[in-house]
């Protein structure tokens, strides 16, 4: 029977068997996949552009959506790559990268949910010490221990499950590559070293699960006693979203890992395993965004720039000076630029923002009318 020597791909579990159901599957992932990309791309470029939102809730909310983007873009875009190109190969060293960067993204937005209930509770139970105990250097150091947190675990987890001896085969009952369908192809018990860590992993997780809990507790009996209702709605608004987010993270994984064997099925797991991973990263910024003002008047101030600039640059160029190279430079102009400076612009104040669109614009304009120049100077050349 095979080895890890000997293997040097993985077969992923195929969503549908013809190819128009695939397409199907790889037009529905596109479509989550990109929506994803745009609601935590605008939440990340709302954050970052907005002082207004210069304070540690959003900055938690800002890494939770840089981790929502990477979980989703580990596992989504090598199944609709398969379902498009009717494959279902992964490479081994495909599988272990995506192996350790689900399990990095995923065990780090966890710990930072975590950090985001206690920024919750020191908010509503202990406002009078919140500068000091959420200050901009603990909320660096606590994000920083989330992100690292979760990149030793990914590294443990990872090390100890591709050192091990496969012999049952290399087919993965699941789309992506993921640790106990990995283990069902080790060779005898040596697994079990893996099983100890998973079982580690999963103290942990409940020590952050009791904590949120308690966290929680703690905040609905100090908003209960808040005399003020307006006071109760604020304080609600603020904490529900992010136990919404909580609860289906939970919840999903929860029902993955612990789900009775009896009603085992590799339809029913590749459903679950569809629901903790790629369900939460594009749900996350709908639930965030919809009872948060603020963060919508944030984004609803980014469109102008996003959509009217490219248009602008695109149509409103002379067609008497047209040329592929200027096409060519062009399209970068309208396609590839504004992503990188949309964020820069927004952080700008109102006159410097005027002074420097304007000496951004006017050499431009300079190109284009000494090239216009030229023109009319050749065509009335005899």
């Amino acid at each position: 029977m095979p080895n890890v020597s000997s293997i040097t791909e993985f077969l992923l579990l195929a969503f549908a068997d013809t190819r128009e159901l695939q397409l199907l599957h790889f037009a529905l992932f596109l479509g989550i996949y990109l929506a994803a990309l745009l609601g935590n791309g605008l939440i990340l470029s709302a954050v970052a552009c907005h002082h207004r939102l210069h304070t540690p809730m959003y900055f938690f909310l800002l890494n939770l959506a840089l981790l929502d983007v990477g979980c989703i873009s580990t596992t989504l875009p090598k199944a609709m790559a398969n379902a498009l190109w009717d494959t279902r190969a992964i490479s081994y060293q495909g599988c272990a990268a995506q192996v350790f960067f689900f399990l990095f993204f995923i065990s780090a937005e966890y710990y930072n949910l975590t950090i985001m209930a206690y920024d919750r509770y020191v908010a509503i139970c202990k406002p009078l010490h919140y500068g000091s105990l959420v200050g901009s250097r603990a909320c660096a150091q606590m994000a920083a221990a989330a992100w690292g947190s979760g990149f030793l675990n990914a590294v443990l987890h990872t090390a100890n499950t591709f050192s091990l001896p496969l012999c049952q085969g290399n087919a993965v009952d699941q789309f992506f590559c993921e640790i106990p369908h990995i283990l069902k192809l080790s060779c005898s018990d040596s697994y079990l070293r893996e099983v100890w860590a998973v079982l580690f992993s999963i103290f942990l997780a409940f020590g952050c699960l009791v904590f949120i809990v308690l966290s929680y507790v703690q905040i609905f009996r100090a908003v209960l006693r808040m005399p003020s209702s307006q006071g109760r709605h604020k304080a609600f608004s603020t904490c529900l979203p992010h136990l919404a987010v909580v609860s289906l993270f939970i919840s999903t994984g929860i029902f993955s890992y612990l789900k009775p064997p009896s009603i085992f099925s590799p339809s029913l797991d590749l459903v679950v395993a569809l629901l903790y991973s790629v369900v939460p990263p594009a749900l996350n910024p709908l639930i965030y965004s919809m009872r948060n003002q603020e963060l919508k008047d944030a984004v609803r101030k980014l469109f102008p720039y996003i959509l009217l600039k490219p248009v602008i640059i695109a149509c409103l160029k002379p067609s008497s000076i047209s040329s592929p190279s200027l096409d060519l430079v062009v399209a970068v102009l309208y396609s590839v630029v504004p992503p990188a400076e949309h964020i820069l612009i927004c952080r700008m104040r109102s006159q410097e923002l005027e002074h420097t669109l304007l000496a951004h614009i006017q050499p431009t304009i300079n190109q284009y009318s000494h090239v216009l120049l030229c023109q009319e100077e050749l065509s009335a050349a005899p």
